[in-house]
């Protein structure tokens, strides 16, 4: 399976994806409004792609401006294609992937500091307890964008409020930002 990155100085590139149903690529209707929605706000920052699967989201936030990017994903092909990415795209200075569950990781990091999260958990098993641990890794006034099934609010943590919704058919985009 194939992915193609949308836009930046590596739009039009193609990367490798897992063809398995333990990971789903974003879409890129979905990528694309989720970036234009971004703006400016990924240049020079520091982002984790949580449930990284294709890595399609990490590769096009590189693409769009991004420092770093640091990926978790479970999955050990998955893992291992995100890493072949990286170097095909020649960002692997810029990369970082860790392959463990995000709640391992997140029992075992010391980071704090990141600008931009994306968290695409699987549909099946959405984790919005983990999701909700991710918040506290944002820096002050950081966002954090969660792709889940349902229209259901996902409620944020203490100090992180819900600054957006979007609804894309079966997807949805819940925007967060720590306060100060």
């Amino acid at each position: 399976m194939n992915v193609r990155l949308i836009a930046g100085y590596l739009g039009g590139r193609i990367i490798d994806a897992p063809g398995r149903r333990s990971t789903h690529a974003m879409s890129e209707r979905i990528r694309n409004a989720m970036f234009n929605s971004i703006g400016d706000e990924i240049r020079g920052a520091r982002v984790l792609d949580a449930f990284a699967g294709s890595g399609s989201v990490g590769f096009e936030a590189l693409s769009r401006g991004a420092s770093e990017v640091v990926f978790i994903e479970k999955d050990r092909i998955a893992a291992k294609i995100i890493a072949n990415n990286a170097k095909v795209l020649d960002v692997d200075k810029n990369t970082t992937v860790v392959k463990t569950t995000v709640n391992n990781w997140l029992d075992t990091t010391t980071t704090d500091d990141f600008d931009i999260i994306f968290a695409d958990p699987p549909y099946h098993d959405p984790q919005l307890s983990t999701a909700t641990k991710l918040m506290g890794l944002l820096k002050p006034t950081a966002l954090m964008v969660l792709s889940h099934p349902g229209r259901g609010e996902v409620s944020p943590r203490t100090g992180v409020v819900v600054v957006d919704n979007r609804s894309y058919g079966s997807a949805n985009l819940t925007y967060f930002r720590r306060e100060r």
